[in-house]
């Protein structure tokens, strides 16, 4: 996949499908939006995320709430579904002031060389988000370019979206959460060195430090899985401050690994969430802890049949 970002001078040779929004967090509704630009291939195009960097919203109020997915991780989501170019557009006052029909033309139809464009309902571009998903296709019809307007998708009658995502993630809701993504809540990082109070313990876990600017669910544990390379384990994970053990402001995520014990420091790993168990607590001393811990092992056991 080629990525371009932090330019606005760059042209796209190759027709392209283009698929535009913000992707903050890919859900099934995004999902839907970037299977349409793959069907396109058949029409020899290649694929292409059209999005801003930053987000309007996070360049307008600032990044208030925590982004469901980094960078680097819808990066790599778009990489691992096979898209050719990502466009992370520079967003600015001055980006924010083109309007509707300059933003159509130079932006997708010029620049990003569009032969196909898939968008969602409720799409906003161009200044004050005065262009719409009428105008959209109405300039791209005129200009030979097909484009498909996408729908939105409910979920429990409600339509699914970012916003729908976050709610029920800063509830610790993962069932719901992940029913509304297209693949199950995560969090990547790299493995880094701890207190060693696990393996003290007979239990060694990995830490990881969550990327700058992720949200993430309340403090305590879940029911996880750990996916190191190609490959995929079982797992108990806490998100906190570690209170029993510590005395630090710096939240990690500390994850156990059924039938696991090599040696993965500095490397990266995924995490990913299936079940909230219980909130973060501060026990009496370590035997309290090794107590609980165990409990929650067995008891993710269970739940993953395992």
């Amino acid at each position: 996949m080629k990525i371009i970002a932090g330019t606005t001078d760059f042209t796209i040779e190759e027709m392209t499908a283009v698929a535009i929004g913000k992707f903050d967090g890919i859900h099934k509704g995004h999902k839907r939006l970037l299977d349409e630009i793959f069907k396109a291939r058949n029409l020899g195009l290649k694929t292409a995320v059209f999005t801003f960097d930053p987000s309007p919203a996070v360049f307008f109020k600032g990044n208030q709430a925590g982004e469901l997915m980094t960078r680097e991780e819808k990066r790599a989501a778009f990489e691992k579904m096979g898209v050719d170019y990502l466009v992370e557009y520079p967003f600015s006052k001055e980006t924010a002031a083109v309007s509707p029909e300059a933003y159509v033309r130079d932006f997708l139809l010029k620049k990003m060389h569009a032969g196909f464009i898939a968008a969602g309902e409720d799409v906003s571009f161009g200044d004050k988000g005065a262009g719409n998903a009428a105008l959209l296709q109405k300039i791209t019809e005129e200009n030979g370019v097909q484009v498909r307007i996408i729908q939105k998708i409910c979920h429990g009658g409600r339509e699914i979206s970012s916003t729908f995502v976050r709610e029920a993630l800063t509830e610790g809701d993962m069932e719901l959460v992940n029913a509304l993504l297209s693949e199950p809540y995560f969090i990547c990082g790299r493995v880094a060195h701890g207190n060693r109070i696990g393996r003290t313990l007979g239990m060694p876990t990995v830490n990881l430090h969550p990327q700058e600017g992720k949200l993430l669910p309340p403090n305590g544990v879940y029911f996880s899985t750990v996916t190191y390379g190609q490959q995929t384990f079982y797992g108990v994970t806490n998100i906190g401050y570690k209170p029993t053990v510590e005395d630090t402001h710096r939240m990690g995520v500390e994850t156990y690994i059924y039938d696991f014990d090599e040696d993965i420091y500095e490397k990266d790993i995924t995490v990913h969430l299936f079940h909230f168990e219980r909130p973060e607590q501060k026990f009496a001393g370590l035997a309290e802890l090794k107590e609980a811990i165990a409990k929650n092992v067995a008891d993710g056991k269970r739940y993953f049949n395992i």
